[in-house]
Parts: C-alpha cells; structure tokens; sequence
C-alpha cells in the first residue's frame, strides 16, 4: 500500500500546498482521501481522472472536499469516452451539498457523475477494508482508517483529542493525523483540531508505528509542528509535504 500527499495545507490552500488530500494505491486501485480545494490538480499529476476508483471524505468542510466541483466538470465534460460514475464516500448528505455547492438541482445533482453512499462503521472499497469512527468537529466529521492485507493507515481528518481516534487507530502502521493548533496556546478553540502535542499523545495511546504530520496551516511552519509532535511521540514522526510518498 503507497500514501501519496496531493496536498497537506490546513483550513486554506498554502503558497507550496493544495488543501488536505491523499492518494492510497494497492493492487492498481486508487482511493482519494479528501479532495480539498485546489487538490484535483494534484492529483492528475499521479493518475488520470478515470483512474480514480473511489473517493472517501472526511468532512464537508470546504478544504476537504471542494475540489468535487471541478472533478464533477472534469468526468461530465470531458471529451474522452465516457467516465463511469466515481463512488464517492462522506457524512449523511454529501451529495446535497456538493449540489448546492456548485448550485445544481439536487436532484439529479452531481449523480449522474459520481454514486454517493454515507458512511458506515466499515466498507470494503476496491482491496480496502475501511473503517470510520466519527470525530469531535463542528460539523460530522470521520477519521478513516484503511486497512490493505496486514497493513493499515489511519487519517484523523479534522477533529479535537477524543477517545474515538485512539480506538480506531490501534496498532495502525501510519498515523496521518492533523496538527491545525499550536501548543500551550490559551486562545485554542475547544473540539476542533489538534495540536502537534495533541497529535503525539494519540499517536503514542493507539501504539501507532509512524505518525506524519499534515493539515498545518499556512501561518504556522509545520516543521516547527512535526518537532514539537516528537515531545510526545516516540517513533518516527514524519512531515507531510507535496509530493511525499509513503510506503506502507
């Protein structure tokens, strides 16, 4: 199984970054990860639009998914043979949303393009297992983990410290876990996001082997965010850039 960061910018795309999305790779099958806003371009720099097999969305908050108004353009009017219908997986409600985002009637909406289901406690998804556990985020949120043979990556998604996380991310070969706050910083919003600390102390309860840092905004560096995620964390602690690959 490859982990390839399309792009790894928090809350807004970055001067060097997309917003959040990353591609998984096993046995030929391709699953995207969040498509966050500017990320579609990304992504055809690794595989062509028919090569998407699926599509999983951690939230519907604009960083992680809007990137489907234009995936929706690219398999609708696209002059190559026809594109089948992209499984797309997210919260209760997706495709509405991806609807009135791109100001569609939602009926039929972007489903004529793209076959949305809600997520479930656990799917099999091309050669992937994944599983979900909901989040602590202002909106319906999802951690997933996807799991390939005897091995696994977990994506926190967006989410506050919970217990949730932890359980899912158990024994998990690579924590991609989100450090969106600073350390020690008294104005944090309570159950948003994580800090790099927050992110290390997880990691460390669910005896993850690796964590890799991502979902850092633009005004903080995220090297300065992976290294303080290694005061909790004792394995290897990795940053997420474009372009990084990570095999698993």
């Amino acid at each position: 199984m490859k982990l390839t960061v399309l792009g790894c910018s928090g809350s807004v795309p970055g001067p060097d970054s997309p917003a959040s999305s990353y591609l998984v790779t096993a046995d030929g099958f391709h699953l995207v990860l969040d498509l966050g806003s500017g990320a579609l371009g990304a992504l055809q720099r690794e595989i062509s639009v028919p090569e998407i097999g699926a599509i999983a969305l951690s939230h519907l908050h604009p960083d992680h998914c809007m990137d489907l108004c234009g995936l929706y353009v690219a398999t609708k009017y696209s002059p190559c043979a026809p594109i089948p219908r992209i499984p797309v997986y997210g919260p209760e409600g997706a495709a509405e949303r991806m609807a009135l985002a791109y100001d569609l009637p939602l009926d039929p909406g972007m489903e004529e393009q793209m076959d949305f289901h809600a997520w479930q406690e656990s799917q099999q998804i091309g050669p992937f297992t994944v599983l979900t556990a909901p989040m602590v985020h202002p909106v319906p949120a999802y951690a997933i983990r996807v799991e390939y043979g005897n091995k696994s990556l977990t994506y926190t998604g967006d989410t506050g410290p919970n217990e949730g996380l932890v359980e899912l991310a158990r024994g998990t070969d690579l924590l991609l876990s989100e450090a969106a706050l600073q350390d020690n910083n008294p104005d944090n919003p309570g159950d948003l996001h994580l800090t790099p600390a927050d992110a290390g102390e997880q990691a460390k309860r669910a005896g993850a082997k690796r964590l890799v840092i991502t979902h850092v905004p633009p005004w903080y560096d995220r090297v300065t965010q992976t290294e303080n995620a290694r005061r909790t964390f004792p394995g290897e602690v990795l940053t997420a850039t474009p372009g990084a690959v990570y095999e698993i």
